[in-house]
Protein backbone atom coordinates (compact mmCIF):
# COMPACT_ATOMS: atom_id res chain seq x y z
CA UNK A 1 0.00 0.00 0.00
CA UNK A 2 1.34 3.48 -0.65
CA UNK A 3 0.85 6.95 -0.79
CA UNK A 4 3.47 9.05 -2.61
CA UNK A 5 4.66 12.07 -1.62
CA UNK A 6 8.00 14.01 -1.95
CA UNK A 7 11.65 13.87 -1.78
CA UNK A 8 11.94 11.61 1.28
CA UNK A 9 10.90 8.03 1.85
CA UNK A 10 9.57 6.98 5.44
CA UNK A 11 9.30 3.40 5.71
CA UNK A 12 6.80 2.26 7.69
CA UNK A 13 7.49 -1.47 9.78
CA UNK A 14 4.09 -2.62 11.06
CA UNK A 15 4.67 -5.06 14.28
CA UNK A 16 1.04 -6.88 14.76
CA UNK A 17 1.48 -7.09 18.50
CA UNK A 18 -1.33 -5.12 20.71
CA UNK A 19 0.06 -1.53 21.06
CA UNK A 20 -0.93 1.83 22.12
CA UNK A 21 -2.51 3.63 19.30
CA UNK A 22 0.14 4.38 15.86
CA UNK A 23 3.03 4.57 17.53
CA UNK A 24 3.22 1.59 19.39
CA UNK A 25 2.79 -0.65 16.34
CA UNK A 26 4.83 1.38 13.29
CA UNK A 27 8.57 2.75 13.78
CA UNK A 28 10.16 5.06 11.00
CA UNK A 29 13.26 4.61 8.66
CA UNK A 30 13.58 7.83 6.58
CA UNK A 31 15.85 7.41 3.11
CA UNK A 32 16.17 9.40 0.40
CA UNK A 33 13.65 9.27 -2.46
CA UNK A 34 15.57 8.60 -5.71
CA UNK A 35 14.05 10.71 -8.69
CA UNK A 36 11.58 12.28 -6.66
CA UNK A 37 9.29 14.43 -8.98
CA UNK A 38 8.73 17.76 -8.79
CA UNK A 39 9.84 21.16 -10.40
CA UNK A 40 13.74 21.94 -10.16
CA UNK A 41 15.26 23.05 -7.15
CA UNK A 42 11.90 23.18 -5.13
CA UNK A 43 11.33 20.99 -2.38
CA UNK A 44 7.55 20.11 -1.79
CA UNK A 45 7.51 16.80 0.01
CA UNK A 46 6.36 13.75 -1.61
CA UNK A 47 6.88 11.12 1.10
CA UNK A 48 6.30 7.30 -0.44
CA UNK A 49 5.01 5.53 2.48
CA UNK A 50 5.28 1.23 1.95
CA UNK A 51 4.29 -0.81 4.44
CA UNK A 52 6.81 -3.62 5.00
CA UNK A 53 6.34 -6.69 7.24
CA UNK A 54 8.48 -9.17 8.75
CA UNK A 55 6.53 -12.28 7.52
CA UNK A 56 5.17 -12.97 4.47
CA UNK A 57 4.72 -9.71 2.04
CA UNK A 58 1.04 -9.99 1.36
CA UNK A 59 -0.06 -10.71 4.36
CA UNK A 60 1.21 -8.25 5.95
CA UNK A 61 0.47 -5.47 3.65
CA UNK A 62 -3.12 -6.91 3.84
CA UNK A 63 -2.71 -6.08 7.68
CA UNK A 64 -1.28 -2.64 7.08
CA UNK A 65 -4.17 -2.14 5.02
CA UNK A 66 -6.61 -3.06 7.63
CA UNK A 67 -4.72 -1.24 10.38
CA UNK A 68 -4.95 2.00 8.14
CA UNK A 69 -8.25 2.14 7.75
CA UNK A 70 -9.40 1.49 11.12
CA UNK A 71 -7.07 4.05 12.49
CA UNK A 72 -7.21 6.60 9.84
CA UNK A 73 -9.84 10.14 10.65
CA UNK A 74 -13.15 10.05 8.85
CA UNK A 75 -13.66 11.42 5.25
CA UNK A 76 -13.32 15.33 5.26
CA UNK A 77 -15.87 17.41 3.65
CA UNK A 78 -15.41 20.50 1.12
CA UNK A 79 -14.01 23.71 3.60
CA UNK A 80 -16.03 26.30 1.94
CA UNK A 81 -15.83 29.33 2.70
CA UNK A 82 -19.63 29.60 4.18
CA UNK A 83 -18.08 27.23 6.57
CA UNK A 84 -15.28 29.93 7.48
CA UNK A 85 -18.20 32.27 7.87
CA UNK A 86 -19.50 30.03 10.16
CA UNK A 87 -16.53 28.73 12.27
CA UNK A 88 -18.79 29.76 15.22
CA UNK A 89 -20.95 26.72 14.61
CA UNK A 90 -18.01 24.55 14.30
CA UNK A 91 -16.07 24.82 17.71
CA UNK A 92 -14.72 21.62 17.31
CA UNK A 93 -12.64 23.15 14.76
CA UNK A 94 -9.92 25.65 13.95
CA UNK A 95 -10.21 26.58 10.96
CA UNK A 96 -7.99 29.55 10.53
CA UNK A 97 -5.04 31.45 12.23
CA UNK A 98 -7.09 33.33 15.07
CA UNK A 99 -10.11 30.71 15.10
CA UNK A 100 -12.48 33.08 13.55
CA UNK A 101 -12.72 36.07 11.23
CA UNK A 102 -12.69 38.35 14.28
CA UNK A 103 -9.77 37.89 15.85
CA UNK A 104 -10.99 36.15 18.78
CA UNK A 105 -8.75 33.28 19.45
CA UNK A 106 -11.91 32.42 21.76
CA UNK A 107 -13.07 28.50 21.93
CA UNK A 108 -16.50 28.16 22.40
CA UNK A 109 -15.66 24.31 23.73
CA UNK A 110 -16.40 24.18 27.35
CA UNK A 111 -15.34 20.34 28.17
CA UNK A 112 -12.16 21.61 29.87
CA UNK A 113 -13.40 24.33 32.55
CA UNK A 114 -12.15 26.10 35.80
CA UNK A 115 -13.68 23.03 38.00
CA UNK A 116 -11.55 20.51 36.23
CA UNK A 117 -8.57 22.21 34.35
CA UNK A 118 -6.27 20.82 37.50
CA UNK A 119 -6.58 17.72 36.01
CA UNK A 120 -5.19 18.16 32.45
CA UNK A 121 -2.78 16.09 30.79
CA UNK A 122 -0.34 15.42 28.08
CA UNK A 123 -2.35 13.72 25.34
CA UNK A 124 0.33 13.28 22.29
CA UNK A 125 3.17 15.58 21.15
CA UNK A 126 4.42 15.75 17.31
CA UNK A 127 8.37 16.53 17.03
CA UNK A 128 9.38 18.69 13.77
CA UNK A 129 12.51 17.76 14.28
CA UNK A 130 13.63 21.16 13.14
CA UNK A 131 15.22 24.15 15.25
CA UNK A 132 14.67 27.68 16.43
CA UNK A 133 11.78 29.15 17.65
CA UNK A 134 8.24 27.09 16.74
CA UNK A 135 5.26 30.04 16.22
CA UNK A 136 3.28 28.28 14.21
CA UNK A 137 -1.03 27.54 15.66
CA UNK A 138 -2.17 24.46 13.76
CA UNK A 139 -5.41 24.08 11.99
CA UNK A 140 -7.96 21.14 12.72
CA UNK A 141 -10.71 20.21 10.54
CA UNK A 142 -12.66 17.08 10.54
CA UNK A 143 -10.34 15.14 12.45
CA UNK A 144 -7.16 16.15 10.57
CA UNK A 145 -4.72 18.46 12.31
CA UNK A 146 -2.55 20.98 9.57
CA UNK A 147 0.60 22.42 10.88
CA UNK A 148 3.80 24.45 9.88
CA UNK A 149 7.34 24.39 11.66
CA UNK A 150 10.57 26.10 11.72
CA UNK A 151 11.87 26.38 7.96
CA UNK A 152 8.69 25.76 6.53
CA UNK A 153 8.38 22.13 7.18
CA UNK A 154 4.03 21.85 6.29
CA UNK A 155 2.31 18.25 8.08
CA UNK A 156 -0.31 16.57 8.52
CA UNK A 157 -1.80 14.56 11.43
CA UNK A 158 -4.41 12.52 12.56
CA UNK A 159 -5.79 14.99 15.36
CA UNK A 160 -6.22 12.35 17.49
CA UNK A 161 -2.87 10.42 17.66
CA UNK A 162 -0.54 12.46 16.43
CA UNK A 163 0.25 9.72 13.83
CA UNK A 164 1.77 11.67 10.66
CA UNK A 165 -0.18 11.41 6.99
CA UNK A 166 1.79 13.78 4.96
CA UNK A 167 4.71 16.21 5.26
CA UNK A 168 6.17 19.01 3.19
CA UNK A 169 9.41 20.50 3.46
CA UNK A 170 10.03 23.67 1.35
CA UNK A 171 13.88 23.72 0.20
CA UNK A 172 14.89 27.51 1.27
CA UNK A 173 17.85 28.88 -0.29
CA UNK A 174 20.91 29.23 1.69
CA UNK A 175 20.82 33.46 1.42
CA UNK A 176 17.46 34.31 2.49
CA UNK A 177 17.17 37.14 4.92
CA UNK A 178 14.80 36.52 7.65
CA UNK A 179 15.25 39.20 10.44
CA UNK A 180 13.68 37.02 13.72
CA UNK A 181 14.57 33.61 12.99
CA UNK A 182 13.25 31.21 10.35
CA UNK A 183 9.69 30.77 11.40
CA UNK A 184 6.28 30.42 9.78
CA UNK A 185 3.13 31.18 11.82
CA UNK A 186 0.55 29.00 10.38
CA UNK A 187 -1.38 27.64 7.29
CA UNK A 188 -5.00 28.65 5.70
CA UNK A 189 -7.36 26.49 4.10
CA UNK A 190 -10.39 26.53 1.37
CA UNK A 191 -11.70 23.44 -0.60
CA UNK A 192 -9.36 20.76 -0.75
CA UNK A 193 -6.19 22.94 -0.64
CA UNK A 194 -4.00 24.29 2.22
CA UNK A 195 -2.04 27.56 1.73
CA UNK A 196 1.71 28.35 2.74
CA UNK A 197 3.88 31.12 2.68
CA UNK A 198 7.26 30.79 2.83
CA UNK A 199 10.51 32.58 4.04
CA UNK A 200 11.49 32.68 0.18
CA UNK A 201 8.78 34.59 -0.88
CA UNK A 202 6.90 31.97 -2.32
CA UNK A 203 2.45 31.14 -1.99
CA UNK A 204 1.74 27.41 -2.36
CA UNK A 205 -0.96 25.56 -2.15
CA UNK A 206 -1.56 21.92 -1.07
CA UNK A 207 -3.56 19.16 -1.47
CA UNK A 208 -4.39 18.60 1.97
CA UNK A 209 -5.01 14.76 1.35
CA UNK A 210 -1.52 14.52 0.00
CA UNK A 211 0.61 17.17 0.57
CA UNK A 212 1.16 17.81 -2.86
CA UNK A 213 1.82 21.18 -4.66
CA UNK A 214 -0.75 22.07 -6.81
CA UNK A 215 0.23 25.64 -7.47
CA UNK A 216 3.53 28.08 -6.37
CA UNK A 217 3.94 31.60 -6.98
CA UNK A 218 7.16 34.26 -6.25
CA UNK A 219 5.94 37.50 -5.19
CA UNK A 220 9.16 38.88 -4.76
CA UNK A 221 13.13 39.24 -4.33
CA UNK A 222 13.99 37.16 -1.29
CA UNK A 223 17.69 38.83 -2.04
CA UNK A 224 16.35 41.92 -1.08
CA UNK A 225 15.23 41.22 2.01
CA UNK A 226 11.68 40.24 1.35
CA UNK A 227 9.80 37.20 3.10
CA UNK A 228 6.79 35.79 4.18
CA UNK A 229 5.96 34.49 7.97
CA UNK A 230 2.60 34.85 8.80
CA UNK A 231 -0.69 32.64 7.92
CA UNK A 232 -2.55 33.28 4.86
CA UNK A 233 -6.23 34.79 5.27
CA UNK A 234 -8.81 33.18 2.91
CA UNK A 235 -12.02 35.37 1.89
CA UNK A 236 -14.22 33.99 -0.32
CA UNK A 237 -12.05 32.81 -3.12
CA UNK A 238 -8.70 34.99 -2.62
CA UNK A 239 -5.79 33.87 -0.17
CA UNK A 240 -4.53 37.10 1.26
CA UNK A 241 -0.59 37.49 2.19
CA UNK A 242 1.59 40.11 3.62
CA UNK A 243 4.79 40.46 3.50
CA UNK A 244 7.92 40.76 6.07
CA UNK A 245 10.99 42.83 5.58
CA UNK A 246 11.11 45.97 7.24
CA UNK A 247 14.13 45.65 8.74
CA UNK A 248 15.91 45.28 4.88
CA UNK A 249 14.57 48.59 3.46
CA UNK A 250 11.70 46.62 1.40
CA UNK A 251 8.31 48.76 -0.01
CA UNK A 252 5.92 46.76 1.90
CA UNK A 253 2.83 45.00 0.26
CA UNK A 254 -0.44 43.33 0.89
CA UNK A 255 -1.33 40.51 -1.85
CA UNK A 256 -4.46 38.29 -2.78
CA UNK A 257 -4.05 35.13 -5.24
CA UNK A 258 -6.91 33.34 -6.63
CA UNK A 259 -7.39 29.93 -4.47
CA UNK A 260 -7.59 27.98 -7.36
CA UNK A 261 -5.11 29.03 -10.01
CA UNK A 262 -2.83 30.75 -8.06
CA UNK A 263 -3.01 34.32 -10.21
CA UNK A 264 -2.67 37.54 -8.34
CA UNK A 265 -5.89 39.21 -7.83
CA UNK A 266 -4.24 42.10 -6.70
CA UNK A 267 -1.57 44.15 -4.77
CA UNK A 268 -2.18 47.24 -2.16
CA UNK A 269 1.48 48.66 -1.45
CA UNK A 270 1.49 49.91 2.06
CA UNK A 271 4.04 53.11 0.97
CA UNK A 272 2.22 54.98 -1.85
CA UNK A 273 3.88 55.88 -4.97
CA UNK A 274 4.22 59.32 -6.85
CA UNK A 275 0.47 60.42 -7.64
CA UNK A 276 -0.65 58.50 -4.76
CA UNK A 277 -2.62 59.66 -1.65
CA UNK A 278 -0.35 59.46 1.03
CA UNK A 279 2.69 59.98 -0.75
CA UNK A 280 3.34 63.22 0.28
CA UNK A 281 4.81 61.93 3.86
CA UNK A 282 7.65 60.67 2.45
CA UNK A 283 10.79 62.84 1.80
CA UNK A 284 12.43 62.27 -1.33
CA UNK A 285 12.93 58.99 -2.35
CA UNK A 286 12.55 57.41 1.27
CA UNK A 287 9.66 55.73 -0.11
CA UNK A 288 11.27 53.06 -2.39
CA UNK A 289 13.11 51.82 0.83
CA UNK A 290 10.24 52.12 3.26
CA UNK A 291 10.03 49.29 4.93
CA UNK A 292 5.53 49.44 6.14
CA UNK A 293 5.47 45.27 5.80
CA UNK A 294 2.22 43.52 6.79
CA UNK A 295 3.53 39.93 8.73
CA UNK A 296 0.36 39.50 10.74
CA UNK A 297 -2.72 37.75 9.79
CA UNK A 298 -5.85 40.28 9.19
CA UNK A 299 -8.82 39.68 10.39
CA UNK A 300 -12.52 40.37 8.04
CA UNK A 301 -15.49 41.66 8.67
CA UNK A 302 -18.26 40.16 6.60
CA UNK A 303 -21.34 42.54 6.91
CA UNK A 304 -19.14 45.64 5.38
CA UNK A 305 -17.02 43.22 2.87
CA UNK A 306 -13.94 44.90 4.70
CA UNK A 307 -10.57 43.18 5.72
CA UNK A 308 -8.49 44.79 8.50
CA UNK A 309 -4.61 44.52 8.52
CA UNK A 310 -1.79 46.22 10.44
CA UNK A 311 1.79 47.62 8.86
CA UNK A 312 5.14 47.67 10.15
CA UNK A 313 7.81 50.42 11.07
CA UNK A 314 9.27 52.66 8.61
CA UNK A 315 12.71 51.99 7.33
CA UNK A 316 15.28 52.12 8.83
CA UNK A 317 13.14 51.21 11.67
CA UNK A 318 14.57 54.03 14.33
CA UNK A 319 16.31 56.53 12.58
CA UNK A 320 13.56 59.42 11.51
CA UNK A 321 16.01 61.84 9.66
CA UNK A 322 16.05 61.51 5.58
CA UNK A 323 12.28 60.14 5.67
CA UNK A 324 10.25 63.58 6.84
CA UNK A 325 7.13 62.96 7.70
CA UNK A 326 3.75 60.51 8.61
CA UNK A 327 5.67 57.97 6.78
CA UNK A 328 1.86 56.49 5.60
CA UNK A 329 0.94 53.78 5.63
CA UNK A 330 3.68 52.62 8.53
CA UNK A 331 2.27 51.31 11.62
CA UNK A 332 -0.95 51.53 10.17
CA UNK A 333 -4.39 49.47 10.45
CA UNK A 334 -5.84 49.49 7.18
CA UNK A 335 -9.47 49.46 6.15
CA UNK A 336 -9.51 47.31 2.73
CA UNK A 337 -11.63 46.11 0.27
CA UNK A 338 -11.14 42.21 -0.18
CA UNK A 339 -12.58 41.60 -3.51
CA UNK A 340 -9.98 44.57 -4.93
CA UNK A 341 -7.82 46.02 -2.89
CA UNK A 342 -8.54 49.71 -2.25
CA UNK A 343 -7.90 51.48 0.20
CA UNK A 344 -11.50 52.16 2.74
CA UNK A 345 -9.59 54.23 5.44
CA UNK A 346 -6.99 54.08 7.43
CA UNK A 347 -5.73 55.05 11.27
CA UNK A 348 -2.04 55.27 12.15
CA UNK A 349 -0.92 54.64 15.65
CA UNK A 350 2.58 56.21 15.61
CA UNK A 351 3.81 58.89 13.30
CA UNK A 352 7.35 58.88 12.18
CA UNK A 353 8.10 56.03 14.51
CA UNK A 354 11.71 56.30 15.60
CA UNK A 355 11.06 52.99 17.80
CA UNK A 356 10.50 50.07 15.83
CA UNK A 357 6.55 50.17 17.29
CA UNK A 358 5.47 47.79 14.38
CA UNK A 359 1.55 47.93 14.66
CA UNK A 360 1.75 44.32 13.58
CA UNK A 361 -0.17 42.89 15.96
CA UNK A 362 -3.76 40.96 15.49
CA UNK A 363 -6.41 43.92 15.36
CA UNK A 364 -9.44 42.57 16.72
CA UNK A 365 -13.50 43.05 16.23
CA UNK A 366 -15.39 43.37 18.92
CA UNK A 367 -19.40 44.17 18.55
CA UNK A 368 -20.38 46.20 21.67
CA UNK A 369 -24.09 46.37 21.50
CA UNK A 370 -24.57 48.78 18.36
CA UNK A 371 -21.08 49.69 18.21
CA UNK A 372 -18.77 48.04 15.98
CA UNK A 373 -15.04 48.20 17.22
CA UNK A 374 -11.50 47.13 16.89
CA UNK A 375 -9.14 46.85 19.84
CA UNK A 376 -5.54 46.29 19.72
CA UNK A 377 -2.94 46.45 21.82
CA UNK A 378 -0.43 48.32 20.52
CA UNK A 379 3.47 47.76 20.55
CA UNK A 380 3.95 50.80 21.70
CA UNK A 381 2.14 50.72 24.65
CA UNK A 382 -1.12 52.20 23.91
CA UNK A 383 -4.18 49.77 23.66
CA UNK A 384 -6.50 51.42 21.16
CA UNK A 385 -10.13 51.17 20.27
CA UNK A 386 -11.14 51.93 16.51
CA UNK A 387 -14.64 52.38 15.44
CA UNK A 388 -14.21 49.85 12.42
CA UNK A 389 -17.31 51.96 10.03
CA UNK A 390 -15.05 54.81 9.95
CA UNK A 391 -11.73 54.32 11.59
CA UNK A 392 -12.31 57.09 14.11
CA UNK A 393 -10.24 56.62 17.31
CA UNK A 394 -12.43 56.50 20.55
CA UNK A 395 -9.83 56.28 23.16
CA UNK A 396 -6.10 55.09 23.41
CA UNK A 397 -5.24 53.83 26.94
CA UNK A 398 -1.47 53.35 28.29
CA UNK A 399 -1.62 49.50 29.75
CA UNK A 400 2.23 49.46 29.96
CA UNK A 401 4.94 51.62 31.03
CA UNK A 402 5.09 54.74 28.66
CA UNK A 403 7.61 57.39 27.78
CA UNK A 404 7.69 58.45 24.46
CA UNK A 405 4.71 59.96 24.38
CA UNK A 406 3.33 62.24 27.08
CA UNK A 407 0.57 64.01 24.98
CA UNK A 408 -2.41 63.77 22.39
CA UNK A 409 -3.60 65.79 19.41
CA UNK A 410 -6.79 66.73 19.05
CA UNK A 411 -8.30 63.54 17.68
CA UNK A 412 -6.72 61.82 20.35
CA UNK A 413 -4.09 59.89 19.43
CA UNK A 414 -0.56 59.88 21.27
CA UNK A 415 2.22 62.11 19.85
CA UNK A 416 6.10 61.70 20.25
CA UNK A 417 8.15 63.93 22.81
CA UNK A 418 11.13 65.38 20.87
CA UNK A 419 13.18 64.36 23.98
CA UNK A 420 12.64 60.91 22.83
CA UNK A 421 13.66 61.10 19.15
CA UNK A 422 17.08 58.75 19.17
CA UNK A 423 20.68 60.65 19.35
CA UNK A 424 24.35 60.09 18.84
CA UNK A 425 24.71 59.33 22.18
CA UNK A 426 21.25 57.64 23.18
CA UNK A 427 17.87 58.24 24.68
CA UNK A 428 16.26 55.97 27.53
CA UNK A 429 12.66 55.44 25.91
CA UNK A 430 10.25 52.89 26.86
CA UNK A 431 8.88 50.53 25.97
CA UNK A 432 11.74 49.24 24.77
CA UNK A 433 12.27 48.50 20.70
CA UNK A 434 10.71 44.53 21.31
CA UNK A 435 7.47 46.87 22.70
CA UNK A 436 5.23 46.62 25.41
CA UNK A 437 3.84 43.30 23.50
CA UNK A 438 4.80 42.20 19.83
CA UNK A 439 2.98 39.83 17.04
CA UNK A 440 1.90 37.49 19.84
CA UNK A 441 -1.80 36.78 19.39
CA UNK A 442 -4.11 38.24 22.43
CA UNK A 443 -7.63 36.89 22.53
CA UNK A 444 -11.13 37.97 23.18
CA UNK A 445 -13.17 36.51 25.63
CA UNK A 446 -17.27 37.30 24.54
CA UNK A 447 -18.05 35.91 27.88
CA UNK A 448 -16.14 38.15 30.24
CA UNK A 449 -16.41 40.36 27.44
CA UNK A 450 -12.38 41.42 28.51
CA UNK A 451 -9.14 41.51 25.88
CA UNK A 452 -6.47 39.56 27.15
CA UNK A 453 -3.02 40.57 26.05
CA UNK A 454 0.88 39.40 26.70
CA UNK A 455 2.69 42.07 27.96
CA UNK A 456 6.34 43.10 28.36
CA UNK A 457 7.94 45.68 30.36
CA UNK A 458 11.14 46.76 29.57
CA UNK A 459 13.05 49.79 28.27
CA UNK A 460 15.85 50.63 25.70
CA UNK A 461 17.64 52.96 24.94
CA UNK A 462 17.72 54.54 21.73
CA UNK A 463 21.20 55.36 19.84
CA UNK A 464 20.89 56.81 16.36
CA UNK A 465 23.72 57.07 13.39
CA UNK A 466 23.57 57.63 9.23
CA UNK A 467 23.58 54.79 7.59
CA UNK A 468 23.19 53.90 3.54
CA UNK A 469 20.76 51.63 2.16
CA UNK A 470 22.34 48.74 0.81
CA UNK A 471 19.91 46.41 -0.90
CA UNK A 472 19.33 43.11 1.01
CA UNK A 473 21.30 44.26 4.52
CA UNK A 474 19.83 44.90 7.64
CA UNK A 475 18.51 49.05 7.59
CA UNK A 476 18.21 50.04 10.95
CA UNK A 477 19.88 53.47 11.25
CA UNK A 478 20.28 53.04 14.72
CA UNK A 479 21.03 50.78 17.92
CA UNK A 480 19.25 50.22 20.73
CA UNK A 481 20.39 47.93 24.17
CA UNK A 482 18.65 47.36 27.05
CA UNK A 483 18.68 50.54 29.87
CA UNK A 484 20.85 48.97 32.66
CA UNK A 485 19.18 51.40 34.95
CA UNK A 486 15.54 50.40 34.62
CA UNK A 487 14.38 47.55 37.17
CA UNK A 488 14.95 44.21 35.72
CA UNK A 489 12.74 43.01 32.84
CA UNK A 490 9.49 41.31 33.33
CA UNK A 491 6.44 39.97 31.31
CA UNK A 492 2.45 39.67 32.45
CA UNK A 493 -0.62 38.48 30.85
CA UNK A 494 -3.09 40.92 31.62
CA UNK A 495 -7.05 41.60 31.15
CA UNK A 496 -8.19 44.78 29.78
CA UNK A 497 -11.76 46.00 29.60
CA UNK A 498 -12.34 47.18 26.04
CA UNK A 499 -15.04 49.79 26.91
CA UNK A 500 -13.08 51.59 29.47
CA UNK A 501 -9.06 50.49 29.12
CA UNK A 502 -8.60 50.00 32.05
CA UNK A 503 -6.56 47.05 33.72
CA UNK A 504 -9.14 44.27 35.71
CA UNK A 505 -5.83 42.03 36.51
CA UNK A 506 -2.87 41.02 35.57
CA UNK A 507 -0.54 37.59 36.22
CA UNK A 508 2.77 38.26 36.47
CA UNK A 509 5.53 36.12 34.56
CA UNK A 510 8.91 35.74 35.73
CA UNK A 511 10.59 37.45 32.54
CA UNK A 512 9.12 38.84 29.73
CA UNK A 513 7.03 35.64 27.55
CA UNK A 514 6.31 35.26 24.05
CA UNK A 515 3.40 33.32 24.15
CA UNK A 516 -0.09 34.21 22.76
CA UNK A 517 -3.28 33.28 24.43
CA UNK A 518 -6.43 31.88 23.66
CA UNK A 519 -9.75 31.80 26.04
CA UNK A 520 -12.57 29.40 25.92
CA UNK A 521 -16.39 28.94 26.81
CA UNK A 522 -14.62 27.11 29.95
CA UNK A 523 -13.71 30.35 31.79
CA UNK A 524 -10.15 30.02 30.95
CA UNK A 525 -7.85 31.69 29.15
CA UNK A 526 -4.20 29.31 28.66
CA UNK A 527 -0.90 31.28 27.67
CA UNK A 528 2.65 29.56 27.81
CA UNK A 529 6.28 31.52 28.97
CA UNK A 530 9.75 31.45 28.42
CA UNK A 531 10.85 29.13 31.25
CA UNK A 532 8.74 26.53 29.26
CA UNK A 533 5.60 26.20 31.28
CA UNK A 534 1.81 26.23 29.36
CA UNK A 535 -0.37 27.58 31.99
CA UNK A 536 -4.71 27.57 32.81
CA UNK A 537 -5.51 30.52 34.46
CA UNK A 538 -9.37 31.46 35.35
CA UNK A 539 -10.70 34.00 33.03
CA UNK A 540 -12.39 35.99 35.62
CA UNK A 541 -9.65 36.42 37.89
CA UNK A 542 -6.39 35.67 36.82
CA UNK A 543 -5.90 32.50 39.29
CA UNK A 544 -3.53 30.40 38.11
CA UNK A 545 -5.53 26.80 38.06
CA UNK A 546 -2.60 24.43 35.93
CA UNK A 547 0.54 24.30 34.30
CA UNK A 548 2.82 21.71 32.54
CA UNK A 549 6.24 22.14 31.80
CA UNK A 550 7.31 21.96 28.27
CA UNK A 551 10.95 21.87 28.60
CA UNK A 552 11.35 24.62 26.12
CA UNK A 553 9.79 28.21 25.57
CA UNK A 554 6.51 28.57 24.15
CA UNK A 555 6.85 30.97 21.30
CA UNK A 556 3.30 30.18 20.06
CA UNK A 557 -0.43 31.03 20.76
CA UNK A 558 -2.67 27.99 21.34
CA UNK A 559 -5.80 26.46 20.10
CA UNK A 560 -8.47 24.36 20.90
CA UNK A 561 -10.32 21.64 18.98
CA UNK A 562 -12.73 18.53 19.71
CA UNK A 563 -12.83 15.39 18.14
CA UNK A 564 -15.11 12.05 19.06
CA UNK A 565 -16.47 14.04 21.81
CA UNK A 566 -13.42 14.98 23.74
CA UNK A 567 -12.09 18.54 24.07
CA UNK A 568 -8.01 18.86 23.32
CA UNK A 569 -5.97 22.33 24.08
CA UNK A 570 -2.96 22.12 21.65
CA UNK A 571 0.34 24.76 21.91
CA UNK A 572 3.89 24.49 20.32
CA UNK A 573 7.40 24.64 22.35
CA UNK A 574 10.27 24.19 21.47
CA UNK A 575 10.16 22.06 18.32
CA UNK A 576 7.29 19.91 19.81
CA UNK A 577 3.01 20.56 19.05
CA UNK A 578 1.74 19.18 22.36
CA UNK A 579 -2.01 18.55 22.85
CA UNK A 580 -3.53 17.97 26.54
CA UNK A 581 -6.68 17.12 27.31
CA UNK A 582 -8.74 15.58 30.43
CA UNK A 583 -7.56 11.89 31.89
Amino acid sequence: MKTLLRNVVIEERFHPAKSAGWWGGLDYAARPLAGARGKKNRGSALLEMTMLGAAKVLGIVACAAVALSLLAPQASAQVTFERLLNSSKEPQNWMMYSGDYAGHRFSALEQINASNAASLVPKWAYQTMAGGKFEGTPLVVDGILYGTGQDDRVFALDARSGRPIWQYQQALPVDIRPCCGRVNRGLAILGDKVFVATLDVHVIALDRKTGNVVWDVHAAEHSKGYSFTLAPLVIKNLVIVGVSGGEYGIRGFIDAYDAATGERKWRFNTIPGPGEPGHETWEGDSWKVGGSPAWITGTYDAATNTTFWTTGNPAPSNRGEGRAGDNLYSNCLLALDPDTGKLKWHFQFTRHDEHDYDATQVPVMIDDGDRKLVAQANRNGFFYVIDRSSGKLLFATPYGRVTWSDSKDASGVPVERKEASPTLLGVPVCPGALGATNWMSPTYDPQTKLFYVTAREQCDIFATAPQPYDAGHAFYGSAYFPNDEAQPFWGALRALDPATGKLKWEWKHTSPSWAGVLSTAGGLVFTGDAEGNFIALEAASGKVLWHFQCGASVFSSPMSFAIDGKQYVAVAAGSALFTFGLP
